[in-house]
């Protein structure tokens, strides 16, 4: 296991995704997401291609202009279980390059630390877990660190996600519930 914490917890994420989508039967690809208007083939689709940004961006330094509609369409192919492992072991060295958490990278929105944009990606792939295991009626529970970092992540602009149109708007959580269920209620998905 990687000893930086950020690397830890992104191949951590990373590793529970995948086992996710290697559990997607054949006949599940069209299954509805809790993601409004996504199939689980939409939804490993969205994750493979933030995944196959990263080594774009991190080790061969290019803008999102330079790279442009590279991965518009459907990357997923015909096998997109390889498909998303070629992504995520891509996703995964890049970020694990000798300093490339310190560089900088240019995003959509701006620029940023390749650290802070490892963290939104950890985020992003922990909270997409949740939604395929929902989709395709896998086991729904989360690692509680990964549950922690990614409350960490979200929690300062959490009021900002439901604007993107990426996440719903919060849900108030039950009485009681455990840290997992109010990350996700945040996140406006019905537990």
């Amino acid at each position: 296991m990687d000893t930086n914490p950020l690397l830890t917890r992104h191949a951590e994420a990373l590793a529970l995704f995948t086992d996710r989508v290697h559990a997607v039967r054949q006949d599940q690809w069209q299954a509805p997401t809790p993601c409004t208007g996504w199939s689980v083939r939409d939804l490993v689709r969205h994750l493979a291609e933030e995944q196959l940004w990263v080594p774009e961006l991190v080790t061969a330094r290019r803008t999102v202009a330079e790279v442009g509609d590279t991965f518009s369409g459907d990357v997923l192919g015909e096998d997109p279980v390889a498909v998303w492992d070629r992504a995520a072991a891509g996703a995964r060295a890049a970020f694990a390059e000798p300093g490339a958490l310190e560089r900088r990278v240019a995003l959509s929105y701006g620029e940023s630390t390749v650290a802070a944009y490892g963290s939104q990606m950890v985020a992003d792939a922990v909270v997409h877990t949740w939604d395929l295991s929902r989709a395709i009626g896998a086991d729904e529970r989360l690692p509680d660190e990964l549950v922690s970092f990614t409350a960490r992540e979200f929690g300062p602009y959490s009021a900002d996600l439901e604007k993107t149109g990426l996440f719903g708007a919060p849900v108030e959580p039950p009485a009681g519930a455990d840290a997992r269920t109010k990350l996700l209620s945040l996140l406006g998905r019905r537990v």
